[in-house]
């Protein structure tokens, strides 16, 4: 027997009780149409060489596909995390031990993090519908996002407005906000609104962002299809120019790192281009994801240092501080390729090679404990301290005109 959390006492699972619970989770799940991931793990393991990587990598190749990588295997001193479904993880951990590669479990079941999550949804978003608010420190679907910046751009129209600058595949808005006004209570941000404008783009793959609600949680790409082709979506970011079909990316459309058919192919990336370039002077540019919690510049694609590389590399140095500062969080810095992995046809080198002199990606929080399931409490804390950092590459890029 065991005590439950609120001081009773429940029956162990048999190991048919446990089977018996998976099979009407699952069933529970495709009534409500979504993907049900109960006794999938993340294992984390820690590859000694480049031929253990070499093994590692050996798993993504599998068909059936056996495991998703959340962190892929770049290089001995990086960790490598990697999500197994329930049904492969006795023939997973027993490849792995064959081999030697020790493992550590990170998450032990992924469903449980995504009810907890739901839950929480659902808990704020009544609380926001009787008191007519919006919760930060919640995570938000596609509509609610939207109607969000509909009444934040109606209340604020004197310092925001709001630009759609193409559609997504599926035919979404794909929309910006421009910060135009001075900000008085920030005398960084006002200097740099005397000088510039701000533009958020706040989801940048929409059709990608809606399906993690109404299906799968943990998708990543977008969603275009195309005639004879079986897996759908491309990630976005490996569908920009500079680089494109290099090493670090797949030209496998059911890999999670596939490059799409062409530069630019996706209309996510190419209304994201053709702004920019319409636009003519744009002087910095930040790209967020997660997770890893690190801050890099270019190039990904390439080995070889941008020619900015010492300036780059301080300006990343002085932004993690300031971001440290707020929590005490900390991050590591560097080009791409020599901190994370080499990856190519990535937004920031694509920046870089456009003209935009400071091009900055962020890996969010965390280092791997809860990866892409971060709760929603820590959504406050991780946006104060990156701000800290976005708003010391603004001050810098605002000092040293171009």
């Amino acid at each position: 027997m065991q005590s439950s959390p609120g001081g009773g006492v429940v029956p162990r699972l048999s190991p048919v009780g446990r089977q018996t619970l998976l099979a009407c989770s699952f069933i529970l799940a495709a009534a409500l149409g979504q993907m049900n991931f109960t006794g999938d793990q993340v294992l984390r393991i820690l590859a000694k060489n480049e031929k253990q990587l070499s093994l590692l990598r050996d798993l993504e190749g599998l068909k059936p596909q056996k495991v998703d990588f959340w962190r892929g295997p770049a290089r001995p001193s990086l960790p490598v995390d990697m999500r197994v479904p329930f049904s492969e993880l006795k023939d997973v951990k027993a490849y792995l031990e064959s081999h030697g590669l020790a493992y550590n479990i990170m998450i032990k079941d992924i469903q449980v993090l995504l009810d907890e999550e739901r839950e929480a949804m659902a808990k704020s978003r009544r609380l926001e519908r009787s008191t007519s608010s919006f919760s930060y420190s919640s995570y938000h679907t596609l509509e609610e996002i939207y109607t969000w910046i509909d009444n934040f751009v109606t209340e604020h129209s004197d310092i925001v407005s709001k630009l759609q600058i193409g559609h997504s595949f599926e035919n979404r808005s794909i929309l910006v906000l421009k910060i135009v006004s001075e900000y008085s209570k920030d005398r960084v941000v006002t200097d740099v609104l005397n000088t510039m404008d701000i533009f958020l783009e706040i989801v940048s793959n929409p059709d990608g962002f809606a399906y993690t609600h109404s299906m799968n949680r943990l998708w990543r790409k977008n969603k275009s299809s195309r005639p004879g082709i079986f897996c759908i979506g491309v990630d976005l970011n490996r569908n920009w120019k500079s680089g494109f079909g290099g090493n670090g990316s797949n030209n496998n459309p059911c890999s999670e790192t596939y490059h799409g058919p062409s530069p630019q192919s996706e209309p996510e990336v190419a209304a994201v281009v053709d702004f920019i370039m319409s636009h003519g002077n744009v002087k910095a540019l930040i790209s967020i994801h997660s997770y890893s919690q690190m801050l890099m510049y270019p190039y990904g694609h390439s080995l070889e240092p941008v020619s900015n590389q010492e300036e780059l590399y301080h300006l990343a140095k002085d932004a993690v501080q300031a971001l440290y500062e707020v929590h005490g969080i900390e991050y590591i810095y560097g080009s791409i390729s020599t901190t994370l992995y080499v990856a190519s046809g990535i937004t920031v080198d694509w920046a870089y090679d456009s003209g935009i002199k400071y091009s900055f990606s962020f890996e969010l929080r965390d280092t791997g404990r809860y990866g892409f399931l971060l709760p929603a409490a820590q959504i406050i804390p991780t946006a104060q301290e990156t701000w800290m950092a976005i708003r010391a590459i603004m001050a810098h890029t605002l000092h040293h005109p171009y």
